[in-house]
């Protein structure tokens, strides 16, 4: 089973390495690595160059935001499972894709999650926030819940049906097919409850006020365009259960 991991990025100079690093030391011999860049103008892409064949491809061009930058990616891939690190994010262990092809493979997964684990950019060793799957269901889409992304696998086929990203979401893009995914077909998906990722802090949905109100007004977008019944007030039913979580990290 090949495994396709997609990593877009756009002036990611001082996080790139980390992430390329990662995806290479990964012990699952059959990995293609996939980066999208959006022609940064730091040089980005001259050092994923230097990373030569550890990158099966290097697309450097501009683009229509993260989710066309996805989608890119997605046309190129030939794994069985696709799986999307973030630039600025890096694989828990060196074994964590191996751990996810085999639990894939001996229950027969369309999809697998786990939990991503939190650091600041300043100190990338201290965990600060575990970020859960556990929570996930698919009845709970409409209260706002949905794995990890980092840590979300799919198969190839699921993409093949459900489709890819849509490109006029700017924050909730993977919410959206999620909630897509979910609501139009039954998959055979489970929780492996370990850290897969670390995940840097700081990310688009989570810079300021403005981000969160953005990403949770797409999110009720996302329900309401998928048949999903919700509302403001479910959607914001989970921030209490986050703050616990924080409380507890």
């Amino acid at each position: 089973m090949k495994i396709s991991i997609i990593t877009v990025c756009y002036n990611s100079a001082s996080t790139i390495e980390h992430c390329l690093d990662s995806v290479a030391r990964q012990s699952y011999p059959d990995i293609e690595h996939i980066v999208i860049d959006g022609a940064s103008p730091d040089g980005t892409a001259e050092i994923i160059q230097t990373h030569g064949q550890r990158v099966a491809c290097l697309v450097s061009e501009p683009d229509q935001g993260i989710y066309d930058a996805m989608n890119k990616g997605l046309a190129l891939a030939c794994g069985d499972v696709i799986g999307i690190l973030n630039a600025d994010d890096r694989y828990a262990d060196d074994d964590a894709l191996t751990r996810v092809a085999a639990q894939m493979t001996e229950r027969n997964l369309d999809i697998l999650y786990g939990d991503v684990a939190f650091f600041k950019p300043e100190a990338p060793t201290k965990l600060v926030r575990r970020f859960s799957s556990a929570r996930f269901r698919p009845e709970r889409i409409a209260w706002g819940w949905m794995p990890a992304h980092p840590a979300l696998f799919i198969k190839r086929a699921v993409f093949d049906q459900i489709g890819t990203y849509q490109t006029d979401y700017r924050i909730a893009g993977d919410y959206e097919w999620v909630a897509r995914a979910f609501s139009r077909g039954t998959w055979r998906h489970a929780y492996l409850p370990e850290v897969l990722v670390h995940m840097q802090m700081g990310g688009i949905s989570t810079r300021s006020w403005r981000s969160t109100l953005l990403l949770n007004r797409e999110v009720l977008r996302a329900c309401r365009t998928n048949g999903i019944a919700t509302n403001w007030i479910k959607i914001l039913s989970k921030y209490p259960l986050k703050a616990l979580e924080l409380m507890r990290s």
